[in-house]
């Protein structure tokens, strides 16, 4: 099967600096991707790229087959989603506001939503366990409650592959883990592609089928949790000394800084 998206050969940079370069990656559907490395190794540049925001000097990004260089805005729109690491809002919108935003891409201009888009809303809202916050100022919102209601716009877009920048920042154990919990759920029963950048990496290997470890802008490893999370890539990538184990309950890849 085809994947959903294609990352082939993608050098990218700012000015004279190369950001990355030589990037290949495939993600499939219903995949959870994970993208780690260190501060400055290019994984926000890399998610820029996934949804078009960024186009590469080099290379190409495929989506469902097509350039992602031939689409409209519009188009790639109905396709990715992005859920950033920052999003401030200067109004008082209501939650079931925040969510309807999700449908843009979906209406001709100057059309208003009608009873379809609001449906979907409120599907979104109860897949991310969110309904209850419908009518609450986003403003009002906790972390955790906030991150729900970001990942609910996102699946009003309807799209093929969810981008996350650090969806767990600043929250704290529970909703980080109520966060990664929700991710998985929605990629098992909804067949949706998830890419996530995290610096998690325990949280990464419990819920990612496969991760790409960035260094300085290239891949220094991929593969499985197992593969790629060991004590010789952590500590060569990160410059950090670590003891790598198995968590007794998953048996998955778990981080012990010493």
């Amino acid at each position: 099967m085809e994947p959903v998206l294609t990352l082939k050969h993608i050098g990218f940079r700012y000015e004279l600096a190369w950001v990355l370069r030589s990037i290949d990656i495939q993600v499939h559907a219903g995949e959870i991707l994970g993208i780690l490395g260190p501060n400055g190794s290019g994984k926000s540049t890399l998610l820029n790229i996934m949804d078009g925001v960024l186009t590469p000097q080099e290379g190409e990004v495929r989506l469902n087959g097509h350039n992602l260089h031939d689409l409209n805005r519009s188009a790639i729109a109905k396709k990715v989603a992005m859920v950033s690491q920052e999003n401030h809002f200067r109004f008082s919108f209501s939650t079931l506001e925040v969510v309807l935003m999700g449908r843009f891409p979906h209406l001709g201009r100057l059309q208003f939503e009608g009873k379809k888009d609001l449906d979907i809303a409120r599907d979104a809202l109860s897949a991310t366990h969110a309904e209850d916050l419908a009518q609450r100022s986003i403003h009002e919102l906790s972390g955790g409650e906030r991150q729900r209601v970001l990942l609910a716009r996102a699946l009003a877009q309807e799209p093929l592959v969810i981008l996350l920048d650090e969806p767990t920042s600043f929250l704290d154990l529970k909703f980080k883990r109520e966060i990664f919990r929700l991710i998985a759920a929605l990629s098992e029963e909804r067949g949706v592609s998830v890419v996530v950048v995290s610096h998690d990496i325990d949280l990464l290997s419990q819920y990612c089928r496969h991760l790409v470890m960035l260094k300085q802008g290239s891949i220094f490893a991929e593969g499985k949790p197992e593969e790629v999370i060991t004590t010789s890539n952590i500590e060569t990538v990160y410059e950090c000394p670590v003891m790598v184990d198995q968590n007794p309950v998953s048996g998955k890849p778990r981080i012990n800084v010493v």
